[in-house]
Formats: structure tokens, sequence, C-alpha cells
């Protein structure tokens, strides 16, 4: 199968599922899983923080970043693209009475820094108290630049609010920038980064922050049910996701980029190039083709899209260039059986 769906399809390497065989383990819960132990250490040194958790999942790593820095009745702003607004279920709202103010995404998926400001709640008991700003990077596959970053935390520093990443693909945006993961963390007061997507580990994400957020963030996880005992098993391929798949994600980036040129070349659909700047395209499709019916064809040919108005087309480590070559030739072939009816 070719799987275009999402880089979360990806599979553990054969060197993760040894480290994974063998992982020396603990109970976490305790603090005593030394493979756990090793990999926050080691998260925490490479990407500048005091401490570091192992989670669950994306989405227990952001709920956990924004019930740690907000109390109940907070605020937190967020673009109205953010994956912890949009796409998680409400949980900010739901578990931590965390009040969401989304804004605007521009078409490069930064938030205007003017609007950010004037959505600031001033210190009345009408409103809630803004406390925090979440940005993502990349969202959407788009790579935030780094000044922007630097003056969004000048302005959250300005304001007394704190900032968080949901850094999700943060690797991705590292990689296409050739600068260390740590010039983009360094503007964050915490940092959630997914070690299941395109870096390949089977389970896992890792919260950053200081010592004070950590340990509040360890009493959530554990109300949330979050709690893990050997973990230590599946914190071991983590640690190769984090030391080994990195650089690699460049691969995936260039079959995007190769991606997007040959769909381009195709009447039937549209793509912007230009935002194709990660792992990441995104494609419209000629309303005189019905999308869900091209995805069974595709699907009866062993190639797996999701279906939708705005296609989105993921590559990752399981998706080789010839892969994109095949999925391109299949394509035109069944747009061809499609006009010949």
């Amino acid at each position: 199968m070719i799987d275009f769906r999402s880089d979360t399809v990806t599979k553990p390497t054969d060197a993760m599922r040894k480290a994974m065989a063998n992982a020396e383990v603990g109970d976490d819960v305790y603090g005593d899983d030394p493979t756990v132990n090793h990999l926050q250490d080691m998260a925490a040194d490479l990407y500048g923080f005091d401490s570091a958790l192992f989670v669950s999942s994306g989405t227990q790593a952001n709920l956990l970043a924004l019930m740690a820095h907000c109390e109940r009745g907070d605020e937190y702003l967020c673009g109205q693209q953010a994956h912890n607004y949009k796409f998680e279920g409400g949980g900010a709202a739901v578990l931590g009475s965390i009040q969401p103010q989304p804004l605007n995404n521009q078409p490069d998926g930064s938030i205007l820094l003017a609007d950010i400001e004037a959505a600031i709640k001033p210190n009345d008991i009408h409103f809630a108290h803004t406390r925090l700003l979440s940005l993502e990077n990349t969202i959407g596959g788009k790579v935030l630049p780094q000044q922007y970053l630097a003056d969004a935390q000048a302005l959250a520093f300005n304001h007394n609010l704190k900032i968080h990443l949901d850094g999700a693909r943060v690797a991705n945006a590292a990689v296409a920038q050739n600068i260390p993961i740590s010039e983009i963390t360094q503007y964050f007061d915490s940092v959630s980064i997914c070690l299941s997507k395109g870096l390949a580990a089977p389970i896992g994400s890792i919260l950053l922050g200081d010592e004070r957020l950590i340990q509040k963030a360890i009493r959530w996880r554990k109300m949330l049910g979050g709690g893990m005992r050997q973990a230590g098993i599946i914190a071991a391929a983590a640690q190769l996701a984090i030391t080994e798949q990195v650089e690699r994600l460049a691969e995936d980036h260039d079959n995007a980029a190769l991606l997007a040129q040959r769909l381009s070349e195709m009447p039937e659909f549209s793509v912007d190039i230009n935002l194709v700047q990660t792992n990441m395209v995104f494609a419209s499709l000629d309303k005189a083709y019905d999308v869900n019916h091209l995805a069974l064809l595709l699907a009866q040919k062993g190639i797996i899209i999701s279906p939708s108005s705005s296609l989105r087309l993921v590559t990752h480590k399981d998706i080789s260039r010839q892969d994109i070559l095949t999925f391109i030739t299949t394509l035109k072939q069944i747009i061809v059986q499609l006009n010949n009816k």
C-alpha cells in the first residue's frame, strides 16, 4: 500500500523494533523506568529545557501544556487552524475549563501580531484572563519564519503571557530551514514534539518546559489516565526517532516537491507549489470529477488518500520517490478511464 493520508501511518524501523524488544524498563509512574528517564533527559538537553515528559500522544502533550499554563476560566490565543483548537476534541475547554480565543491564520500559517495584541483581554472581571499564546510549526506543512517567532515571543513577554509551541512537526520545520530544532524551541516556554509522525516511532510525544510546568503536567497526566508503567518499551523507539530520523525528513520534503510538480502538470489538479515547504501537498481536483470515486479507484490499486475538497497528500518514511512516480502514473491512467466513460 502507498498511504498518503498522514505521516502518522509510518511503521517503526527495524532498529526501533530491536530496541523495543531489548529495552530496560521500570514503572514510569514511580519514575523508575530508566529508558523513559534517559529519553526525557536527552530531549531536555537537546532542545534547551529544564525538564521533559514522555506522554502517549501529541494531543495529550498539548492538553497537558494548556492545563499546566492556565487555570479554570483562563484563556489561550491560537490560530483558527490550530490543531489544539480545531482537531483535539475541544479538550482544553471540556477538561481544562480553558477558553480558546481562535484568530485568523494568514496564508503563510502565521497569526498577525496586531491581531494577537488586540485579542489580549484587559484586566476586567467581565473577561477571561488571557494567559497563553499558542503557535504551531509547521502548520499545514508551512514553516513559520524565525523572525516571526522572535517577534511573537517578545509580544508575549511584553504582555506577561506564556508562549507554547505545538511542535508536532517541528523537526520538519527545522530540516526545511537547515537549523537545529533548538533554534526554534528557544522562543517558547513549552513545546510539544510528536515522535510518531515523520519520526516514525510507534507511539509517543515529548512535552518540554521548566521544572514547575512539568511537575504540574505530571499531575494532570495521572489525573487524565495517562500514567504509563513499563513505558521504556516505547521510549526506546522514541529515542531512535530523535537521534536517527530527523535528518531523513529532507527526503520526504524532496518527495513532496516532486509530487507537487507532477500534479501541477496535470490539468485536472490545481496546486500552489510555493506553499509546499515540507512534507504536505494540498491539491484541488477539478469539480468535473468525484473525489470520493477517485479515492475508491486508487484504493483498488493499493493507493490510499483522504478524499476532500482540498486533497492533503503527506509524504513520509514509507513513501519512496518511486512510489510518487507510481502514484502519478496510476492517477493519469484512472483519469483517462474516467474521461472515456
